[in-house]
């Protein structure tokens, strides 16, 4: 590993592997206002570039994207997921530990879904932080955005869009604002996420994608 690499890995959590570029989303997604400084964070401004590079560069066959994230900024995240939804090159996505929030889009933004079983995946109503003026143009404004993330992660997955909603806001026959915690085998019965896998499995699937790519 050269000095290039190692300074990569530190500052972004990014590494070049044989054709294979590796990117990690971890802790907070931050966006357009900064994070408290102690907190873990993958930064917005970061990753859009890091995915620019990977489309356009040639030595770049495929791109795997490990995911341990508490969510974050939802605009930010949904940002992402559709810039990775839209790259040529294959995309495999591993959640390891969590993946929730706007985490979630993310994790069904790839060509194939990976998650182990010991992580999870929190699915629930957008929140808004801050302040946060109580008329009807607000509450349809967060409406929309929600509307656009379920639409997202049905568009990518093989879960309803109605079964998203549901599992948004019900636990049982209750209505909730927590929304609903996910295991990695729930979360692949769902359809959610392909299958239950880790690193070795999606290393093997996304070298699958990539031939199959150059020989078409």
């Amino acid at each position: 590993m050269n000095e290039d690499q190692r300074n990569e890995i530190k500052d972004i959590g990014e590494l070049d592997l044989g054709g294979i570029h590796v990117m990690t989303v971890i802790g907070e997604i931050e966006g357009h206002q900064l994070s408290a400084q102690n907190s873990k964070t993958t930064k917005y401004e970061h990753m859009i570039p890091a995915l620019a590079r990977a489309e356009y560069s040639d030595d770049i066959k495929g791109i795997l994207i490990l995911i341990n994230t508490v969510g974050g900024d939802v605009e930010c995240g949904l940002a992402l997921a559709e810039m990775i939804a839209s790259l040529s090159k294959p995309t495999v996505t591993l959640v390891l530990g969590g993946s929730h929030s706007i985490g979630v889009p993310l994790a069904v933004s790839s060509d194939y879904s990976f998650i182990v079983k010991s992580a999870t995946m929190m699915i629930h109503p957008v929140r808004s932080g801050g302040t946060f003026i109580g008329v009807l143009q607000s509450y349809r404004n967060i409406e929309k955005i929600q509307d656009r993330i379920t639409r997202f992660i049905s568009d990518h997955s093989d879960i309803t869009k109605d079964k998203v909603e549901e599992l948004m806001l019900h636990i049982g026959e209750q209505v909730k604002d927590a929304g609903t915690i996910l295991e990695g085998e729930q979360a692949v019965e769902l359809g959610l996420i392909n299958e239950i896998g880790g690193m070795s499995e999606a290393f093997a699937k996304l070298q699958e994608l990539v031939q199959n790519t150059s020989e078409n």
